[in-house]
């Protein structure tokens, strides 16, 4: 893999050790460039030179839209300030530059910038910084290679970011943990089941010895098992939007589908705005590994892959309200407008629905009371802690599950596939299906299903049913994945689309049951459904991003019948 390669995949880092080859601050001369003087020469063509007092804050953590700096002399101070006060991380010199990814989009910054006394710098507006970086494409291809690897730093450091404080176990520490790695936001846990990591932390915060799961961010600020929808707020990851600005298209869902469609439209110059409840990836960012992906021969993980598309995204201008489930479409007259839960409302001109779709539950009593805490539907570096030398259960027969499988088998100490189906060959992919028949760590039970569940409070014991014996096994299992099936996020949308019998959305007629010119266009003008959600769509990473990279041709040619 190539350096660029490597620094692409910021949500990637769980996989990083600190002081490691991959270690960002290893690759000095990546993640802290020094522009040449041509470059230089060619910069300040977009800026405006100035020459500080010394100990002026050229921006601060918490601040939006902040500028662009380039050091000419002196030094700039870029400053993380936590619980324990305030620390250096770097020290930007002449020739180098200020910022990391919250420069691509309106997000609440995570450090302090101060200079030295004798510094010059070159300023260039937050306005004028995307056409520079667009512009200048050497000068700012080095800049995006930066800003990516100064993000990985933070999170492969924990630095400049919240705390959370919390059993390892616990449904809501997991929650918390995996929102805020999905969104590549720097956080620190801590486990306060274990005394070495609890006490040094209830020292400093003793009120919160009873409120966990707790977290601090910006100093000493302490949210008490906060929502997703609070964190967000709280850190600033979301976008704040303007409720009367009309979008060129709206994108609900920022899986495959709907960031192939953001990276398109926004690249094509439509003003794009995507919305998303949970995180960049969808369903396809909680996949540990996808093998089979066009150009990735070693693979790429969900996460990874989602992370590289959202910046790219962002790159060509697209804005997205992240932690913002929408509840209505309002299909009765255009421009559409999209209400969102948290009371907001976007307006857009077109709609390109791609919500996706979600693993649908097993019916069975007590389900819900072990969701989170023993139940998972992901299989990330994140749940894989929980599962080190314990044996777990896969329940699913797609690829999803066999990718969880896979993976599982490297950290715990077996991995139990159960399927309903006699065969997996009809389901899942060729060179999964081989993985899993010669793991001497993976068992593969047919024909079988999970009976009942265990534990108080959190699960610890998984009894299963074998239709072919007739027999029940119970066993000491704290770790449920549980892959299978797939339902559409389409409930916002009844009554304004037609959907198929299992709340598909159905495209390629119009309301009246003629045939559409676009496979993609649903029953209103202007409204279009790309991936998963989409009736008849193959459930695949690459059909997704091809349908969402398609249909922005259909959408250009829809917009431009309206400005006629």
């Amino acid at each position: 893999m190539t350096d660029s390669a490597r620094a692409a995949a910021p949500a990637a880092t769980l996989d990083i050790e600190v002081g490691s080859a991959q270690d960002p601050y290893n690759r000095e001369h990546q993640i802290f460039p020094e522009l040449s003087d041509e470059q230089l020469a060619r910069a300040k063509g977009y800026g405006t030179e100035e020459s500080p007092e010394a100990g002026t804050y050229l921006f601060e953590r918490g601040e939006r839209g902040v500028d662009f700096f380039i050091c000419l002399e002196g030094a700039i101070e870029i400053i993380e300030t936590s619980e324990e006060g305030e620390e250096v991380v770097t020290v930007h010199g002449p020739s180098q530059f200020t910022g990391e990814l919250d420069l691509f989009n309106d997000r609440k910054i995570l450090v302090d910038g101060r200079v030295r006394e004798g510094t010059r710098v070159l300023r260039i507006k937050r306005a004028d910084f995307p056409v520079f970086s667009s512009t200048e494409t050497d000068i700012g291809e080095t800049i995006m290679r930066a800003f990516i690897l100064r993000r990985t730093a933070f999170l492969v450091h924990d630095q400049a970011g919240a705390v959370l404080a919390g059993p390892a176990n616990d449904g809501d520490t997991l929650r918390i943990t995996r929102f805020l790695r999905r969104n590549g936001y720097p956080l620190r846990v801590v486990d306060t089941d274990d005394p070495e990591q609890a006490e040094p932390f209830f020292a400093d915060h003793p009120t919160a010895r009873d409120k966990v799961p707790v977290l601090i961010h910006a100093g000493n600020d302490c949210l008490v098992n906060p929502s997703n929808h609070q964190v967000a707020n709280a850190l600033g990851l979301t976008e704040e939007l303007d409720p009367d600005h009309v979008y060129d298209v709206a994108v609900v869902g920022a899986g495959p589908a709907g960031l192939a469609a953001a990276t398109y439209a926004a690249s094509e110059g439509l003003d794009t705005v995507v919305i998303e409840q949970e995180a960049p990836g969808g369903q396809a960012g909680t996949s540990s590994k996808i093998e089979n992906y066009l150009g990735f021969p070693t693979g790429i993980s969900g996460q990874a892959l989602a992370g590289r598309a959202w910046i790219q995204a962002q790159k060509f201008g697209a804005r997205f309200a992240i932690s913002r489930a929408i509840v209505d479409l309002d299909c009765d007259e255009r421009p559409y407008k999209l209400q969102l839960e948290c009371g907001q409302r976007i307006v857009a001109r077109s709609v390109i629905v791609a919500s996706g779709a979600r693993y649908q539950r097993l019916s069975l009593d007590n389900y819900e009371r072990y969701e989170g805490q023993g139940i998972h539907y992901a299989a990330t570096a994140i749940e894989s802690r929980l599962c080190h030398g314990r044996e777990v259960i896969v329940v699913g027969g797609g690829n999803s599950a066999g990718q969880a499988a896979v993976f599982l088998s490297r950290h715990a100490s077996h991995v139990h596939v159960l399927v309903r189906s006699k065969t997996l060959a009809a389901s899942m992919s060729d060179y999964l299906v081989r993985r899993i028949d010669s793991s001497s760590r993976i068992t593969l039970h047919t024909e079988t299903e999970i009976v009942e569940l265990h534990g108080d409070p959190t699960l610890d014991r998984v009894t299963w049913h074998d239709k072919a014996s007739g027999e029940d096994e119970t066993r000491d299992i704290a770790n449920i994945f549980v892959m299978i099936g797939a339902a559409p996020n389409s409930d916002w949308l009844d009554g304004c689309l037609e959907l198929d019998g299992k709340g598909f959305v159905k495209t390629g007629e119009d309301c009246a049951g003629n045939v559409t010119s676009s496979p993609y266009a649903t029953s209103r003008p202007g409204i279009y459904a790309v991936g998963d959600v989409r009736s008849g769509s193959v459930k695949r990473v690459a059909s997704g991003v091809g349908e969402g990279s398609v249909v922005i041709q259909t959408v250009h040619g829809y917009l431009a019948g309206l400005d006629d």
